[in-house]
C-alpha cells in the first residue's frame, strides 16, 4: 500500500469524523483492515444517497483493506430513527428479504467479492433468533439509557416521541459491530454521520466486551440548503436501478442542483472520482 487510504479519503472530502485519527491512520497504513458499513434493507434499490459510502468503500478495498457489506435483514425490521421524524414503516421479512437481495447484486458492480476480497454477510443470520432476556444480560448491561438519550439520533425524536420498539436499534447496530469482531476480526466500521451514535456503541461494547480497540469513520453528508440528505426529489428516492429512476432523470436530479450547493457538490464529486 504505497498511499495511506485515510489520506485519500481525507483529501477527497469524505471524512467528517473519526473516534482516533492518529490510531485509524496508522492501522490503515501497516496492515490490511476488515471494515464494515451496513445497508439497512429498507427498498428494492440502493440510492444515491448510498453512493458515496459504496465509493468510500471501493477506495478501501483498491487500497488493499477488506470489506464487509452488511445487509441488514434484521435492523431493518426495527428501523433506525437517526435522522428520521417519524418511525419507520413496519416491513415483512419477505420483502426486507428480497430488499437485501437486490442489494447484493447492486454492491457487487462496484465492490469485488472475488477470492475473499470482500464479504457479504446479513445480520439476519444472528439477530432474528435472539434470546432476549440473554442479550439484554450480555449486551443491554453496557448501555446507559442516560447516555443514549443524548445521542443525536435519540434527541430529535423526543418531542414527537420515540418508541422503545426504536430505542433497541443502537444496541443491535452496536451488536453487529461486536459479531463481525468476532467472526472476521473487523476492526473499523464506516457510515454516513448520522451513524456516529450508534458507531461510537459499537466501538465502546467491543472495547467492554473483548478488551480490544475498534474504530469508527463517518463521510460526510451531502445535504440541500435547507440541510435536507441529497439523493431526495418530489417524487422520492434518485435510486440506483435505471428501471427505478431512468438515466435521464438521474442526469437531470444533479443538473439541477441548487445553485448555493454547486461547488460543494462539485468538489465532492470530482474528489471522489479522481484517480
Amino acid at each position: 500500500m504505497s498511499q495511506n487510504v485515510y489520506d485519500v479519503l481525507m483529501e477527497r472530502g469524505f471524512i467528517e469524523q473519526a473516534t482516533n485519527e492518529d490510531e485509524i491512520r496508522k492501522l490503515l497504513g501497516k496492515e490490511s483492515v476488515t471494515f464494515y458499513i451496513g445497508f439497512d434493507a429498507t427498498a428494492d434499490s440502493l440510492t444515491a444517497g448510498h453512493f458515496l459510502t459504496i465509493m468510500a468503500m471501493m477506495h478501501m478495498q483498491r487500497a488493499g483493506h477488506r470489506p464487509i457489506a452488511l445487509l441488514g435483514g434484521g435492523t431493518t425490521m426495527i428501523g433506525d430513527p437517526s435522522g428520521k421524524s417519524d418511525m419507520r414503516k413496519v416491513m415483512t421479512k419477505e420483502t426486507i428479504e428480497h430488499n437485501a437481495k437486490r442489494f447484493a447484486e447492486q454492491l457487487s458492480r462496484f465492490i469485488s467479492f472475488d477470492n475473499d476480497r470482500a464479504i457479504i454477510a446479513n445480520n439476519a443470520d444472528w439477530l432474528l433468533d435472539l434470546n432476549y432476556v440473554e442479550f439484554l444480560r450480555e449486551v443491554g448491561v453496557h448501555f446507559s439509557v442516560n447516555k443514549m438519550l443524548t445521542a443525536e439520533c435519540y434527541k430529535q425524536r423526543m418531542e414527537k416521541g420515540l418508541t422503545f420498539f426504536e430505542f433497541n436499534y443502537m444496541l443491535m447496530q452496536s451488536y453487529d459491530f461486536l459479531k463481525l469482531n468476532k467472526m472476521y476480526d473487523c476492526k473499523l466500521e464506516l457510515g454516513g454521520n448520522d451513524q456516529w451514535s450508534n458507531i461510537l456503541g459499537g466501538v465502546d461494547l467491543i472495547r467492554r466486551k473483548e478488551g480490544k480497540p475498534a474504530y469508527g469513520l463517518t463521510f460526510k453528508l451531502l445535504t440541500t440548503s435547507e440541510g435536507i440528505k441529497m439523493g431526495k426529489t418530489m417524487k422520492g428516492a434518485v435510486w440506483l436501478d435505471p428501471d427505478k429512476t431512468s438515466p435521464y432523470e438521474f442526469f437531470q436530479y444533479w443538473r439541477n442542483v441548487e445553485d448555493v450547493k454547486v461547488e460543494e457538490f462539485r468538489d465532492n464529486q470530482d474528489r471522489a472520482w479522481r484517480g
